[in-house]
């Protein structure tokens, strides 16, 4: 019996997963933490994430396994030297420094010519922001570099001793375009302004979505227990991408991820590009192109008011939210509490409007939740905006929100639609991670496996109905009102 491993790297935590090559069967799981981070300056150290994985490993079990892939969270930076070493920590992708040196990039050749040529317009997140600002601050570590990979790049270099990366997390650089599936160093040579950099060779190769970047190389089969050069490596893909590998995400299907922050994304046939920057152009791990809107504050969010109003069972903070009714009492919340990404509000801070001496726990507490998703549907508006909207399809939520009843529920009443959630063993990040190593074992579409796993099913008994009696549109109305009133530096 074969077996395939996927790993997801995140902000939090490494997860790895074992499962049947053939039926996706969970064989075993482990998990370990990342180092805590907190914004405006996120950065880790990439050898905790070697670390993790390899405790997460073995905390999956002593399987033998003929395939792995690398999931991890997209953006961040890792640079390295001419020894192939960091030069720095890995600046993360809620990392918000870098806010000031985005504005100047996008002034630079305007919304429209970013949008145009790599899928995005910049903000902090995005690896060509962090470049710069690692120019403006860190100018003799820029002059150094000599690699820029990104996390899973990092780990993928650490599994097979390959630089390499695939087209999905390279979207997300800012310097690779979705459209014409190539690097574009023109955008790169805006920091430096001269010729003098090869930045091709300080760029991965990118590879296809069944192209695997390798084997497991004799420096890493020691610590895992692998018998080296026996162990095919996937070309690994960003967390985003991998989650709708784990969803079975197909054009017209909706994906609304709520963890610490949130992301709404959709399957396309065809690239995008928004000058307005709320919808990110980025390629998915299968051949298409994944449009995606991206906010900083989700979970985050409901677990602070949770712990101001002295509740830590989640449970117990979701039945208080519940036992408001829709709309809060007129209680709003912009869940702008660590600035935001979408819209981009670097500087901006959360709010509550519309409080009263009468105001219940109960109230803020659905407020809360309300404003959230009040957020991922301004994305989900975007997308809409695009033409890669919904299109009568399933609206699947994953991430820890997907076990929040008040979320759920939330989200079904505001888009008048069935909330489908997957099985609660699923993590969809790791489980995409598995489907690409067993794409990259069967040399078959990752979307094929997807398929043959089940990825796609759809369980009733797992739908969320939504209340046909809520007034959704007051809602949003209120909470528009409400974000455009808090406003927030977008510098």
């Amino acid at each position: 019996m074969a077996r395939v491993a996927g790993i997801d790297s995140s902000t939090s935590a490494t997860k790895v997963e074992v499962r049947d090559a053939d039926t996706g069967r969970l064989w075993g799981s482990g998990r370990r933490p990342h180092p805590p981070t907190r914004p405006p300056r996120s950065e880790q150290d990439p050898g905790a994430w070697w670390a993790a994985l390899v405790q997460a490993w073995h905390d999956a079990g002593r399987y033998d396994v003929v395939a792995m892939s690398v999931a991890g969270q997209q953006h961040g930076m890792v640079v390295l030297d001419d020894a192939d070493q960091p030069l720095r920590p890995a600046k993360l992708w809620n990392d918000t420094e870098a806010a000031p040196d985005a504005a100047a990039l996008v002034d630079t050749l305007g919304s429209q010519e970013w949008a145009d040529r790599c899928g995005s317009v910049p903000v902090a997140a995005f690896t060509i922001a962090k470049l710069a600002w690692l120019q403006r601050v860190e100018p003799d570590n820029f002059a150094r570099l000599r690699k820029i990979l990104l996390p899973h790049d990092w780990l993928t270099w650490r599994l097979t001793g390959r630089i390499v990366t695939d087209r999905g997390d390279a979207s997300g650089t800012g310097y690779w375009s979705p459209r014409e599936g190539r690097w574009r160093t023109d955008l790169l040579r805006l920091l430096t302004n001269d010729g003098a950099v090869d930045w091709i060779e300080r760029l991965p190769t990118v590879l296809a979505p069944n192209e695997a970047a390798g084997e497991v190389s004799v420096e890493a089969a020691l610590p895992l227990n692998l018998e080296a050069g026996s162990v095919l490596v996937g070309p690994g893909t960003g967390d985003n991408m991998a989650a709708a590998l784990g969803a079975g995400l197909r054009p017209g299907d909706v994906l609304v991820s709520i963890g610490t922050s949130g992301t709404v994304m959709t399957v396309s046939d065809h690239p995008t590009a928004d000058a307005s920057g709320s919808v990110a152009g980025f390629a998915d791990a299968t051949g298409r192109w994944l449009p995606l809107v991206c906010t900083l504050n989700a979970t985050k969010v409901t677990d602070a008011v949770a712990g101001w109003l002295g509740i830590a069972d989640h449970d117990a903070f979701d039945a208080l939210a519940l036992s408001a009714r829709p709309g809060a009492g007129g209680v709003v919340c912009v869940p702008w509490f660590d600035g935001e990404r979408t819209p981009n509000r670097p500087n901006a801070s959360g709010a509550f409007t519309g409080l009263r001496s009468d105001t219940t726990s109960a109230q803020l507490a659905r407020a809360a939740f309300e404003g959230v998703v009040c957020g991922l549907l301004d994305g989900l508006d975007a997308l809409t905006s695009l033409g890669a909207g919904p299109g009568g399809g399933r609206l699947v939520l994953v991430g820890g929100g997907a076990r929040s009843a008040a979320y759920r529920q939330v989200l079904a009443d505001l888009t008048r639609q069935p909330v489908v959630v997957l099985p609660a063993d699923v993590e969809p990040v790791a489980l995409g991670a598995c489907i690409q190593a067993a794409a990259i074992h069967h040399a078959q579409p990752p979307e094929v496996v997807a398929a043959a796993w089940g990825a796609t099913n759809d369980d009733g008994d797992r739908n969320t109905a939504p209340d046909d009696s809520v007034d959704a549109a007051a809602i949003r109305i209120a909470y528009a009102a409400a974000a455009d009133a808090t406003g927030g530096s977008a510098d």
